[in-house]
């Protein structure tokens, strides 16, 4: 049972953001790090963002019994009631949010239930109804490094815009695989993401500008004072390899191999990228 509410959190995507909220808690510590700020930041980050995937989880309940890559999730297969998941992303939220509250500041709390208002309420329904969808989960996804960032400055500064724009960035190319991969489950539950309603050349375009823009800005960082020369090559090199990867997918003859390949290289960039970024600032 306990492996049910386990899963039912989604902890892949708690643990990918708890690497982004990582690296911008460290960047904004600039070489003083609070362990105790920041386990506190993480684990009650990490309750909001687990209540977050445990309601989307309920509300994708039906969708999700139609695809083979989630049907064998705990609500769709019955292992948990719906009302048992609601209240325990009732208790994970609370406990995420008061653990906030009483160690961070009221802005990284704002904006870390923005993020899951964001999340639930707008991009968990509106998926259904448009592509453009994906780029409202793409703003909750950009929300985590927002938190870490805010925990240690208090504020809101440039240094967060550009983190939040990166996570932006990043994570479009990174959805257009994920849709791309999985394209015969979403069809088959009716969500009407890009590829399928304006193909896979018009997808690979938007891919290849999301690429272009996400290196532009992660190299930002360095030339303005946030970070030194070992995220400047590291966003150089990680973006590159990307850009030449996407545009080898407009010739192709197997889309959806090539999707999974962007898929798993967009995961391997952002963590390197993360790491990269906490080690400098460290350091």
């Amino acid at each position: 049972m306990l492996k049910t509410y386990y899963l039912l959190t989604k902890p892949g995507i708690i643990m990918g953001n708890a690497i982004t909220t990582a690296s911008a808690f460290f960047l904004a510590s600039k070489g003083h790090v609070d362990f105790i700020l920041f386990l506190a930041t993480v684990a009650g980050l990490g309750g909001i963002i687990g209540s977050a995937c445990v309601c989307n989880n309920y509300i994708d309940r039906e969708s999700d019994a139609k695809m083979v890559r989630t049907k064998n999730r705990p609500l769709p297969k019955g292992l948990i009631s719906g009302k048992k998941a609601l209240i325990f992303a009732a208790m994970l939220g609370s406990a995420g949010a008061l653990v906030l509250g009483i160690f961070t500041n009221v802005l990284a709390l704002t904006v870390a239930l923005f993020g899951f208002f964001i999340y639930v309420v707008l991009y968990s329904f509106w998926k259904y109804k448009t592509y453009y969808a994906t780029l409202v989960g793409s703003i909750a996804g950009a929300v985590p490094p927002v938190v870490g960032y805010c925990a240690v400055s208090h504020h809101l500064d440039f240094g967060a815009v550009l983190l939040f724009a990166i996570l932006v960035l990043w994570q479009m190319p990174h959805f257009f695989a994920i849709a791309m991969y999985r394209f015969n489950d979403y069809v088959a539950a009716s969500i009407p993401l890009l590829p399928i309603k304006k193909g896979a050349q018009a997808t690979k375009i938007q891919m290849l500008l999301y690429i272009m823009g996400f290196t532009l800005v992660a190299l930002l960082l360095t030339p303005l004072g946030y970070t030194g020369k070992i995220v400047l090559v590291s966003a150089a090199l990680l973006g590159f390899a990307w850009l030449i990867l996407c545009l080898k997918g407009f010739k192709v003859a197997n889309d959806r191999q090539w999707a999974r390949k962007m898929f798993v290289l967009s995961l391997v960039i952002i963590t390197i990228f993360s790491v990269t970024i906490s080690i400098d600032a460290i350091l």
